[in-house]
């Protein structure tokens, strides 16, 4: 069977989602691909060396503009895939430009001072993404978008906590200033790793990260089974990625924490028959 260039995108991007979205119903589960790899290729943007900031300037025009003449084939390709989907589930016409003005904050080297700004960051690059899944998923009810956000918000800020390290190496730190200096931790690079605190501080960022996360869960029951079983699967994982550091904080300087596929498939089995 043809794997579209979206599944790979997918699969190259992030191995528990890819994994998980296997649990998704087979016939929404191409339209996840087109989403995810719009956000993937968009996010290498700023994230890949080298850096191409211009081409997610020409990706945001073309989106205003709504059509891709000014791009080539493989980046109008996936701008067809979020107009695609942007009309056929209704998406709030704010989502998208929402996620791109947080990858222009990356792609400025954003310095967060507050919890606020951490936020907003990751409204756009990650709350919004919850709720294109959510609508594409099916769901309504305000509670369920509501939680779609937060699992958004979670996921991400266990991913700030997981590549501590990657985003040193990148020049960059999601964690605001007023919290950091908490810690004394107000200087970013690798000398944290000694720093007294640092394990107190990744503790205490795993809490926030788990109360998030609880909230979320209040919104599973909104979400039709089958899609649910993929969700919960992601999110255990996530879960679990959480514990192996809490174990020891300082392992994110180690190596980057992430479950096997076998272990996230089997998890995706043990969900589906005991529902959680």
């Amino acid at each position: 069977m043809a794997v579209s260039t979206e599944q790979q995108i997918f699969k190259k991007g992030s191995k528990t989602y890819y994994n998980s979205s296997f649990f998704f119903p087979k016939n929404i589960r191409e339209d996840i691909y087109r989403l995810y790899s719009f956000v993937r290729v968009v996010d290498n943007f700023v994230d890949e060396e080298p850096y191409r900031p211009d081409l997610l300037k020409d990706i945001s025009l073309a989106y205003k503009n709504k059509e891709g003449s000014n791009l080539d084939k493989s980046n109008s390709k996936i701008l067809e895939n979020i107009l695609y989907l942007e009309k056929k589930y209704k998406f709030d016409k704010k989502w998208i430009p929402a996620f791109l003005t947080s990858m222009e904050m990356d792609a400025q080297g954003y310095k967060y001072k507050t919890m606020k700004e951490t936020l907003k960051y990751i409204y756009g690059s990650a709350e919004v993404i919850g709720l294109m899944m959510s609508t594409i998923l099916g769901v309504k009810d305000k509670k369920g978008l509501e939680a779609a956000k937060l699992q958004g918000r979670a996921m991400q800020y266990i991913n700030f906590i997981r590549d501590i390290d990657e985003d040193i190496k990148l020049g960059r730190c999601y964690f605001p200033s007023e919290e950091r200096k908490k810690y004394n931790l107000t200087l970013w690079d690798k000398k944290i790793v000694k720093n007294k605190y640092f394990n107190q501080f990744v503790l205490d960022q795993l809490r926030l990260y788990g109360t998030w996360q609880k909230e979320a869960q209040n919104g599973w029951a909104k979400i039709p089974f089958r899609s649910r079983i993929a969700v919960i699967t992601a999110s255990n994982m996530y879960n679990w990625t959480a514990s192996q550091i809490a174990k020891d904080p300082r392992i994110v300087f180690q190596k980057k924490v992430k479950p096997t596929k076998l272990r996230v498939l089997y998890e995706g089995i043990k969900v589906a028959i005991t529902g959680h």
